[in-house]
């Protein structure tokens, strides 16, 4: 349990170091540019999950998420000595924003498919709260050495940090596999099957596909605000530096509320209400933000929607998705997973930021009429996060009942 809070603590670490400096360099390329790179996040997933579903087809599950870890902290480097060498470069800024868009979806899919194989459902209830406080720890120290060192050496320089601390993360995997024997035994052999496995699985199992929509919706909602916000800083804030320090202060306050939560209410929560109260909580939130939203748009009311839709989505809807996984196959839990967590993710993306561009988002969300447009998107919302829960229910009954 300490190997998995320890491996998660570290790689949101590494995000979260590079994540303000991403913010900053979408709002320096403008919301125009914005969507179009969404697009291309989107559209490079779509390449990129059937080379992955080739490497978990092909390769012993254990070399996986090292191989991909390390790959990743390669990038990091590369992409370091770039920014140094061209700092203003719109195609080298662009292109990690991009790149830093795929990253953090890959390597958290991976770890929680990982988690997914290792935990079984029972102790899954009981741990996940506490693991996912690792990372939202994680998510913590984070903004909290990138305000420190962005004071004292340019914001790209912390690249460097990241990948030192991604590389941490794959170590404690390593260190997972080895405390873990017994789950580990299969873990030389490959997730088998076809390279879209994956996507088959999605668009054929109703559990799954639930999954699929609540995770489409919820990111779809999530960009309106994360666009607004971009669009509402942009017109606030000059300075580079200024706008590294409020995306990294709010992430602070996300990461706070979120551990507490994690540690002292997440796992009362799953037992209490069970998994369709902590899916509800989400869209419950989101519809409230969508109100306020609509109502009036301003910088200090978006950057505080974001901040609740985060905390409730990290401290109870993401630990809710994750117990699910654990009643899939080994293969399902790498393969349905990770298509869920790139292209349908990342499908949200693109999607709402073309949305938001064709209903107003020029005007902001108040003037324009991207309200309109959500609050249908809500109802959907709430309305998979409740057959999503009644579908779980009745899977851990019949998997219970064969035991």
């Amino acid at each position: 349990m300490l190997a998995s809070f320890a491996m998660f603590f570290a790689l949101l670490s590494a995000y979260y170091i590079i994540r303000p400096v991403r913010d900053e360099m979408g709002v320096s390329l403008g919301k125009d540019s914005l969507r179009e790179l969404f697009t291309v996040v989107f559209v490079v997933m779509l390449v990129l999950v059937p080379l992955f579903g080739f490497v978990a087809t092909r390769f012993p599950r254990r070399y996986v998420l090292p191989s991909i870890y390390s790959f990743f902290s390669a990038n990091l480097i590369v992409f370091w000595l770039l920014l140094k060498a061209s700092p203003d470069d719109h195609w080298v800024a662009g292109s990690f924003f991009v790149w830093a868009s795929v990253f953090n979806l890959f390597v958290v899919s991976l770890f929680w498919s990982l988690m997914s194989e290792l935990w079984s459902h029972e102790e899954a209830t009981r741990l996940y709260g506490f693991i996912s406080a690792g990372g939202t720890a994680g998510a913590l120290a984070g903004p909290l050495l990138t305000q420190g060192l962005v004071r004292v050496v340019p914001p790209v320089d912390l690249l460097a940090v990241s990948a030192a601390l991604l590389i941490a993360s794959m170590l404690a995997s390593l260190q997972l596999r080895r405390l873990r024997p017994a789950e580990a035994k299969t873990a030389s052999e490959p997730a088998g099957g076809g390279i879209l496995d994956g996507a088959i699985k999605v668009f054929t199992t109703p559990m799954f596909a639930r999954i699929a929509l609540f995770i489409f919706i919820t990111n779809i909602i999530g960009t309106f605000f994360y666009l607004e916000q971009a669009r509402l800083v942009a017109a606030s804030i000059d300075n580079s530096a200024d706008r590294v320090l409020f995306f990294s202060g709010r992430d602070l306050a996300v990461s706070v509320v979120t551990f507490l939560i994690e540690v002292f209410g997440t796992a009362r929560v799953l037992r209490r209400f069970g998994v369709t109260g902590a899916l509800l909580a989400l869209p419950l939130t989101g519809a409230l933000g969508v109100l306020l939203l609509t109502f009036d748009a301003a910088l200090w009311i978006v950057a505080a929607v974001m901040v609740a839709e985060r905390i409730v989505s990290f401290a109870l809807a993401n630990p809710a998705i994750k117990v699910i996984y654990t009643l899939a196959t080994p293969a399902d839990k790498y393969k349905v997973q990770n298509f869920i967590d790139t292209v349908v993710f990342r499908g949200g993306d693109a999607m709402s930021g073309w949305l938001f561009s064709i209903v107003g988002g020029g005007l902001g969300f108040a003037a324009g009429a991207t309200g309109a447009i959500a609050i249908p998107l809500v109802a959907a919302w709430l309305w998979t996060a409740e057959r999503l829960g009644a579908n779980h229910k009745q899977r851990a009954a019949e998997l219970s009942v064969s035991d």
